[in-house]
């Protein structure tokens, strides 16, 4: 019975993480669906939403304005839903460039985004946050993809600042451990983005990049995350969302494991709800085998800390069966150890095996909340900008 329960746990976890990833590499191989690409180069009403935004916003202007796209085809948009810390005053005085700032009440980044977007008229949107540095060839690479008719919108690649998600930060630095990660998380998602996308469309886009036609643009739900409302309108409209690999946004990743928890906590309890509105997605008669993606992707893989719980608790009931089971309760509690100690001495998430145990109990920890939350009918309609910016003060010239 010990054998049965531990070998399904395992099974519920392995499902998400192993068998979707590999079932979706087969069929990214062997059943591509290529999209035409050209040089396609229409007019985009770049729309960035800002909560108190002072430390980022000017950098992230003369990023944007740095951009290689004809600019006279570009309207970069501030939206300041609240600001009082100074955004909309530095944000202002890139009014000479045509950027075009938007002073709103506090009411929410839903109704932030919906603003600019009501008050823009171009045929493309793209979106990103004020501490999303963007390559210079990251408009150009976002767009590319709408030269063909059937795709609707695009998501772009986040990374994180200092090796990006390749390597290790050297830095010692409190919430290395999240951070280290945080860049193997994405690392994964990268490659799942890309195979959806190769055979269909990718599951949603991150608000750091993404662009859709205006066209197929709807209202988010306040209390929904709104990357996922925006470009999953795209699917429900019949559409494809595609990854674009070489549309690169660059973020500082996270800085401290309290706020970050709360963080993750905010964001997927919204995910739940955002799901909960896409419903209708999840039926196979309507979105085909998106459907058993986005189930796999943003719900099952939500709940894997039900069957972790399980193991966790096994483990003394694994000491004692022996053998097999005794070694894998070792497994269970070196990882736990590591994951409490990496939280805990945030300096230890310099050794990968810890960075990566401290993100998944974290991670596991915030689902967990969430998901308590949603069940209790508990909702977050409101955002607040809790990653750290880029350590740069923006100028204008």
């Amino acid at each position: 019975m010990i054998a049965f329960i531990v070998s399904t746990a395992l099974l519920a976890i392995a499902v998400p993480f192993v068998l979707y990833p590999l079932l979706l590499w087969v069929r990214a191989t062997w059943a591509e669906d290529p999209i035409a690409t050209a040089e396609f180069e229409p007019c985009v009403d770049l729309i960035i939403c800002a909560h108190d935004e002072a430390a980022a916003i000017g950098a992230k202007l003369d990023n944007a304005l740095a951009l290689d796209y004809p600019m006279r085809l570009v309207t970069i948009w501030v939206a300041s839903d609240g600001s009082t810390d100074g955004t909309v005053e530095i944000a202002r005085r890139y009014a000479e460039h045509g950027v075009r700032v938007l002073d709103l009440p506090r009411s929410g980044k839903a109704a932030a985004l919906d603003a600019a977007v009501n008050a823009s008229n171009a045929e493309v949107l793209a979106f990103s946050d004020a501490n999303s540095m963007w390559q210079p060839g990251a408009l150009k690479a976002l767009v590319r993809p709408l030269a063909d008719a059937r795709v609707g919108g695009v998501a772009g690649d986040q990374r994180y600042e200092d090796g990006g998600t390749e390597g290790n930060t050297g830095s010692d630095d409190a919430g290395s451990d999240i951070a280290h990660g945080e860049r193997t998380y994405w690392s994964f998602d990268r490659k799942l983005k890309q195979w959806q996308s190769r055979a269909g469309s990718a599951i949603s886009a991150t608000g750091a990049i993404y662009a859709i036609r205006r066209a197929l643009f709807r209202s988010p739900p306040a209390d929904a995350t709104d990357d996922f409302m925006i470009s999953t309108e795209v699917i429900a409209q019949g559409k494809r969302l595609v990854f674009a690999a070489d549309a690169v946004a660059v973020e500082p990743p996270a800085e401290a494991s309290a706020g970050e928890f709360r963080r993750k906590v905010r964001i997927i309890t919204r995910g739940f709800r955002a799901v909960s509105y896409r419903r209708a997605l999840l039926r196979p008669s309507q979105t085909g085998i998106y459907a058993l993606e986005l189930l796999l992707h943003k719900l099952w893989r939500r709940l894997t800390w039900i069957p972790l719980l399980v193991l966790l608790a096994m483990i003394p009931a694994c000491w004692a069966a022996g053998g097999v089971l005794a070694a894998f309760s070792v497994l269970m509690t070196g990882g736990l150890v590591c994951g409490v100690a990496g939280l805990v001495i945030p300096a230890l998430g310099r050794f990968r095996l810890v960075a990566i145990a401290s993100y998944v109990l974290m991670v596991n920890s915030a689902c967990a909340v969430a998901a308590l939350n949603s069940l209790r009918g508990h909702r977050v309609a409101r955002w607040d900008s809790q990653r750290g910016t880029a350590g740069v003060s923006g100028r204008v010239s």
